[in-house]
């Protein structure tokens, strides 16, 4: 079995009609063997539809998708799971549970952003993305741009701490350069990048994970969130909006009436050091 899911930062993109990128899992025996990315080039949702058959997915998890597109993948027989946010990797993982509910065609405008799900507070998640929320200012240019890029990298704080390496891990990360994978200032360093050349860039809260917004900071009663007694500082969940939309949060404080999140991304306002070393550019 194959699943697709629209893909932009690490995370399920909230609007079928204008994906660019698909992530598609290849599923065996209930769990996935492997992954790849999918480019759309541009298409719209019929296309797209046709472009998902040809590709033999038999299940698309998505966002916001209107009526029209889902009548375009029920005339490819392609499964659909509407209404999934958060992490692509775990909205995969809550599908092959069955816990994944499809609300059906629920976008009738591309300026909203719609999503739902299951997940309530108390259901933890670890945070962990590659991609980012910022909102680039101009498209990223360069000779790498829709090209699957193997790097290596070192992440570090402005005190040399160092908060992620692929050199650790042993594997380069793979990933289509321009396509928002990644986060911007990363994307725009590795477009014009020369196999084999090792860069060091510092980029500034705007160009990684946004300043961290003190109005995203919130409490709220415990007696008016059930689940929440079951939380403590430093826990991870999902809170929904008044939408019924999902979205991720920290507990950063709790006393005996009232707890606290933060809905922030946890590197929202800090500068950000790489090394990138490009390792392998593949065209597509």
């Amino acid at each position: 079995m194959k699943i697709a899911v629209t893909y932009e930062n690490g995370e399920v993109f909230q609007h079928f009609g204008h994906t660019e990128t698909f992530k598609v899992y290849e599923v065996e025996d209930g769990k996935v063997t492997a992954s790849e990315i999918l480019s759309s080039d541009g298409q719209g949702h019929s296309a797209l539809a046709v472009l998902l058959n040809e590709n033999r997915i038999d299940v698309l998890i998505c966002g916001g998708i209107g009526a029209g597109a889902q009548n375009a993948l029920e005339q490819q027989g392609i499964e659909l799971c509407a209404g999934a946010s958060g992490s692509a990797d775990e909205a995969v993982e809550a599908y092959l549970r069955g816990e994944l509910q499809n609300t059906g065609a629920n976008c009738d405008h591309h300026s909203e952003e719609h999503s739902c799900g299951e997940h309530g507070c108390g259901e933890h998640e670890c945070g962990e993305h590659e991609g980012c929320s910022g909102c680039p200012s101009s498209p990223i240019t360069g000779k790498n741009v829709g090209k699957k890029c193997r790097t290596h990298y070192r992440g570090t704080f402005n005190d040399g701490t160092q908060f992620d390496s692929s050199y650790d891990r042993g594997e380069p990360l793979e990933f289509l350069c321009g396509a928002g994978m990644m986060i911007r200032g990363f994307d725009a360093a590795v477009a014009d990048m020369e196999v084999g050349e090792i860069k060091e860039v510092h980029l500034m809260p705007s160009e990684a994970y946004g300043d961290h917004d003190p109005k995203a900071v919130f409490a709220i009663a415990i007696k008016d969130l059930p689940g929440s007694e079951e939380l403590s500082a430093g826990d991870r969940c999902y809170l929904q909006n008044m939408y019924g939309q999902p979205f991720p949060v920290k507990v950063t404080a709790k006393d005996d009436e009232n707890i606290t999140f933060d809905a922030n991304h946890e590197m929202a306002g800090k500068e950000l050091n790489f090394t990138i070393e490009l390792v392998e550019v593949l065209d597509n």
